[in-house]
C-alpha cells in the first residue's frame, strides 16, 4: 500500500499531467474503471484502497471528485489506412479531439490522423472524451497530402450540401477548427444547420454517421 506522496508512480501520474512528460516518456494516464477496463496492457495501475491511500490518489486525480482507479500506458499511434479516415487540422481542444476519436470508432471503426497544431489526443481530458476509443482505434499522425483517396472538407460557407456529395470509399473527411481555414484545393461540403455552425465535434459525428451509411452500400 503506498502511503506517501512522494511514490514514483505517484510523481509519474503528477508528471503525465504535462504534454512535454507525456512526450518525453511516451506515457499516459487514464482515470476511472470504465477506461482501465477498456484499456491495454498497462505499466501500472492504481487503485484507491488497494494500492494506494485514497486521498493520495486523488491528489494526483485530474478529476474534481478524484479517482479511484488510475492507469498508466505506453502510447501508440496507428498507420493512417483504410476506406474511410478523418483528418484534423489545428483542432486545439482535446475534448474535441476525444470526441471525434470517439464518433470515428462508434460509427465507422475508422482513424483519426491528426494534422498540425492539434491537440494531444494522450491528454487527460483527450482520453476522458474519447471513451476508451482512443484504446481501441488509436490515432495516426500525418499529413494531408501523404494520406491516398479523395478529400472533402466540410466547411459551412461551402456551396454543396453534403446530401449532395457522393461519398464512395476511399475517403478522407477534413476538419479543421472553426476559426482556422483547411489546406487549399480541397472538395468542401457543409452541414445544412439552422445555426451559424456546428461545433468541430459534432460536425465530425454527422459526416462520419453519413459517410459510414452510404460507403456501406458499397461494400
Amino acid at each position: 500500500m503506498i502511503t506517501s506522496a512522494d511514490n514514483d508512480k505517484l510523481k509519474t501520474i503528477r508528471k503525465l499531467q504535462q504534454k512535454s512528460w507525456r512526450e518525453k516518456l511516451g506515457l499516459f494516464s487514464a482515470e476511472g474503471e470504465d477506461l482501465v477496463e477498456a484499456a491495454w496492457e498497462p505499466e501500472f495501475v492504481l487503485r484507491a484502497g488497494e494500492d494506494v491511500e485514497p486521498d493520495l490518489l486523488h491528489a494526483v486525480s485530474t478529476l474534481g471528485s478524484g479517482s479511484r482507479v488510475i492507469g498508466v500506458y505506453r502510447q501508440r499511434w496507428a498507420e493512417p489506412a483504410g476506406d474511410l479516415l478523418v483528418y484534423l487540422h489545428a483542432v486545439e481542444d482535446p475534448g474535441n479531439v476525444g470526441t471525434i476519436i470517439r464518433s470515428a470508432h462508434a460509427l465507422a471503426d475508422a482513424t483519426v490522423v491528426l494534422g498540425p497544431a492539434c491537440a494531444d489526443p494522450f491528454s487527460p481530458k483527450a482520453v476522458r472524451a474519447s471513451m476508451g476509443s482512443i484504446f481501441a482505434r488509436p490515432p495516426a499522425r500525418g499529413g494531408l497530402d501523404e494520406l491516398p483517396g479523395p478529400k472533402l472538407a466540410l466547411d459551412p460557407a461551402a456551396e454543396r450540401n453534403l446530401d449532395d456529395v457522393e461519398l464512395t470509399p476511399p475517403l478522407v473527411l477534413c476538419l479543421g477548427s472553426e476559426r482556422g481555414a483547411l489546406p487549399a484545393g480541397i472538395d468542401t461540403a457543409r452541414i445544412p444547420v439552422h445555426a451559424d455552425s456546428l461545433n468541430v465535434a459534432m460536425a465530425a459525428t454527422v459526416a462520419l454517421y453519413e459517410a459510414a451509411h452510404r460507403m456501406a452500400r458499397h461494400a
